[in-house]
């Protein structure tokens, strides 16, 4: 997602922009959502019934939800509450509107800078929810996310031994490698991610970019000799990769940087996005027609929406509305419909911001929580578990009954 700015840093086609009748909104990048709502993996882990502090055993699984050939639907597993009872119940009620759940977590520094196969209670935390997730039909997609959830510009935080690594450091590549292999050999996914909206860490730091581009490449070949099936991707950020932020400066807006992708073939085994229009466009009904169409042009895979979504309020200065919501599930329906391995909005249900906010803090991230009020009512539900009309249209596009 984006590092959005406060409101009077923003600046709108109304404002003086050329950009046509489309909002072009100065910002920089943050994931603080999808990171933030994850730290409540951890606190309860009990969920699954075992002891938290050691991992359950994950059962054998029936056929994945791929097998299909069709798109999978799914969300964050990010409840409106940080309680047991609402995570649970939020994962049944995905498992009535979805078949996967995309599990995105930081690296574990500290757990795996001797190897893969030390202790990790991150590790344990992940087997307990994907079978607490299993219970309820959900297969799970994982992202493993090396930048700094709430300013993408920069590395996540670091222990102590690692203090001024950067991707080029021997002892961080080695770490970060020995965790992926660690999952790979833990869970042999169908889909794992190596790294969320990279090109928005590639905007801030290019020479550092292509030392993550040898270690992603390296990782993939090591992920590949564990577990030989195991689709292999990053996520990028398309309203940022189509030059809509600040990172952007000087570069004309829907010029996609293409060579942001390109660098990273022939190991992407396929083409995941993220998607916040509603930081680029004042209404859903000003997506372009071919704003995600050109995916099509380019690629000759698969592609995913590894999240995104659009709020169905107004919070400044963003536009939200539940029309908005419904045209922004069309717009990627209509334009990626039939080409999606998987498609993730971010959350079901609305949550509460404030219930998060002191997990946020003991992280010492709180001060910037309140980034998280511009994304309280982008779930198809309401915090009290009402649908929103967007969800009739999501389960109808996924073949479900609304």
């Amino acid at each position: 997602m984006r590092d959005f700015q406060p409101a009077d840093r923003v600046l709108t086609a109304k404002e003086g922009s050329t950009d046509g009748p489309h909002t072009r909104i100065e910002i920089m990048t943050r994931s603080g959502l999808a990171a933030g709502l994850c730290l409540v993996l951890s606190m309860l882990a009990c969920a699954s019934g075992g002891n938290p502090t050691a991992p359950a055993p994950i059962p054998p699984t029936g056929p994945s939800a791929f097998d299909s050939g069709q798109t999978a639907y799914g969300f964050f597993p990010s409840p409106p509450e940080m309680t047991d009872e609402s995570l649970l119940d939020l994962l049944h009620a995905m498992g009535a509107h979805g078949e996967v759940v995309l599990i995105q977590r930081a690296v574990p520094w500290s757990d795996f800078m001797d190897g893969p196969d030390g202790k990790s209670q991150d590790v344990t935390d992940e087997q307990n929810l994907v079978i607490v997730a299993g219970r309820e039909g959900l297969e799970p997609i994982f992202v493993i996310d090396p930048l700094n959830g709430l300013d993408r510009r920069q590395l996540a935080p670091l222990p102590a031994e690692l203090q001024g690594a950067d991707f080029g450091t021997p002892a961080l590549r080695r770490t970060y490698l020995n965790y992926a292999v660690r999952m790979a050999k833990t869970f042999h996914p169908r889909y794992l991610g190596l790294a969320s909206e990279i090109n928005t860490y590639a905007d801030a730091h290019p020479d550092d970019f292509a030392h993550f581009v040898d270690l992603y490449k390296q990782t993939y070949a090591a992920i590949k000799a564990e577990s030989p099936n195991t689709q292999v991707f990053v996520t990028f950020q398309w309203d940022d990769l189509n030059n809509l932020s600040i990172m952007s400066e000087g570069q004309p807006p829907f010029q996609i940087n293409w060579e942001e992708v390109d660098v990273f073939e022939p190991q992407l085994d396929l083409w995941a996005i993220s998607s916040y229009p509603f930081v680029a466009f004042d209404d859903a009904a000003q997506i372009p027609d071919d704003y995600y169409t050109r995916l099509l042009d380019r690629a000759d895979k698969r592609l995913a929406v590894a999240e995104g979504g659009w709020p169905s309020e107004d919070v400044a200065p963003f536009h939200g509305s539940t029309d908005d919501q419904i045209g922004y599930l069309q717009a990627i329906d209509s334009q990626l419909g039939g080409h999606l391995t998987f498609w993730i909005y971010l959350v079901l249900q609305d949550f509460n911001v404030e219930a998060y906010r002191p997990f946020l803090e003991a992280q010492g991230i709180g001060s910037q929580v309140d980034t998280l009020d511009w994304f309280q009512s982008v779930g198809l539900r309401t915090y009290n578990g009402q649908a929103k009309p967007a969800l009739a249209v999501w389960d109808s596009i996924r073949g479900g009954q609304p």
